[in-house]
């Protein structure tokens, strides 16, 4: 549901049942819809707010009339007759049908000899609209903001509860989002071959922010919010039959999968985190772990090379078929960090490397790296290095100091079940 839903809030509530199908029919087809309206009337604000009417309108009437058949071609066609009402007030009709005919006519009479298709062109509006909702004139929140909400369906209270900010902040965003690719003049296409590896790249991030914020979540009183994960992935399934050529989408959609196939042990029944140590492995997704290596080995048959996406999905691979902690592949997972590290070098894949190099060749190592990255500055203020530091000193006999390490990160901590699980360690130290 969208905003449509708070206006709607002052009206009597209508059948219960035929709200849920506008839900369904909204959460599933609003991308398509959107899309599809964005192309017909040449811009991305209007579109929306035309298929923001039509959804009012399916709450009003289809408790009335029932749910039609195909609740998407229904609301498609009330958002279309909007806009021709629209023009016809702006006197604009006659201007928008000639090009509308335009189109159709150069359609029909396209020349045999063109070919079939264009390698390089990719006919999909939702495509577009992905596109379009993660361009770089938008901040990434904004670019998150309207990815969830006119790709994924999502409402601005939902966007709003999954980030812990306030429903008129998501609003805002959107609204300036809108603004600011109108003022920009963004086009409804796909960006041109040139620029493809830069502008997928931003979207793969959109997608990858959005499934870690599910994953871990950075404030709050729960340490998950699986729910926004799932919708990260669903993104990037579609995403993935939208260019299945590319190899980074098959790799992201591994990555999420792997890791996610974990999330049901990672919670105990009062929702406090359970480490990976102590995961009850019987609980993890072995569904989600065979989707997750049948996209990883989809990637690697394209034969370019794993990329950063990859390589951390290899990473999750290695986790996922370890019968336990003690018989995982911890060699194989330094290397792999190893080679992430070169190819997308951040302090936190150097951390993520040192709490493997504990595994394969002792805390010592580790710690080494670990006061190496405290040195120059480039975690201040992030809880996972003290965290990650205290680990390594409690292996070392070094209570004291590990103490000391965990009461700081329970300190920087955001999220509540994290900052007591510290907390908790340090008292336990």
């Amino acid at each position: 549901m969208t905003d449509a839903h708070d206006r709607e809030q002052a009206r009597p509530a209508p059948d219960e049942g035929a709200r849920r199908a506008v839900a369904a029919v909204w959460r599933i087809e609003s991308a398509k819809i959107v899309a599809t309206l964005t192309r017909m009337v040449g811009d991305f604000g209007l579109a929306e707010d035309l298929a923001q009417e039509a959804l009012l309108d399916a709450l009003r009437q289809w408790p009335i009339d029932g749910v039609p058949r195909n609740g998407a071609a229904w609301l498609t066609a009330v958002a279309r007759r909007k806009a021709v009402d629209g023009w016809r007030r702006r006197e604009r009709l006659d201007e928008r049908m000639a090009v509308l005919a335009h189109d159709l006519e150069r359609e029909r009479h396209a020349t045999t000899d063109a070919l079939p298709w264009d390698p390089d062109a990719v006919d999909d509006d939702v495509l577009r609209l992905i596109f379009i909702s993660c361009h770089p004139v938008l901040s990434r929140e904004a670019q998150v903001a309207l990815t969830l909400r006119v790709v994924g369906g999502l409402s601005s209270e939902e966007i709003a509860r999954a980030f812990l900010v306030p429903t008129a902040t998501v609003q805002q965003r959107i609204v300036r989002a809108k603004k600011t690719l109108a003022a920009a003049h963004v086009p409804f296409e796909i960006p041109p071959r040139e620029q493809h590896a830069e502008r997928l790249g931003g979207v793969l991030g959109v997608l990858y922010l959005i499934f870690n914020e599910g994953h871990a979540a950075s404030s709050g009183s729960d340490w998950m919010r699986p729910e926004l994960s799932a919708e990260a992935i669903r993104l990037t399934r579609v995403l993935v039959a939208l260019m299945p050529r590319e190899r980074d989408p098959l790799s992201l959609l591994a990555l999420m999968e792997l890791t996610a196939a974990r999330f049901a042990a990672r919670v105990d029944a009062n929702g406090d985190p359970v480490l990976l140590a102590d995961q009850d492995r019987r609980r993890w997704d072995r569904g989600r772990i065979v989707r997750g290596r049948d996209a990883l080995a989809r990637a690697d048959s394209r034969g370019t090379g794993r990329g950063a996406y990859g390589l951390q999905a290899a990473i999750a691979e290695c986790h996922a078929v370890a019968a336990s902690v003690q018989e995982t592949d911890w060699d194989r997972i330094v290397v792999l960090y190893e080679a992430l590290g070169r190819i997308a070098p951040s302090p936190v894949v150097e951390l993520n490397r040192a709490a493997a190099v504990a595994m394969a060749v002792g805390p010592a190592s580790a710690l080494q790296i670990v006061d190496a990255l405290a040195a120059s500055g480039a975690l201040a203020g992030y809880h996972l290095l003290p965290a990650t530091r205290a680990e390594l000193l409690l292996r070392l006999g070094r209570r004291d100091e590990a103490r000391g390490e965990f009461a700081v990160a329970a300190a920087l901590a955001g999220n509540e079940r994290e900052r007591a699980l510290l907390a908790a360690k340090a008292a336990e130290s």
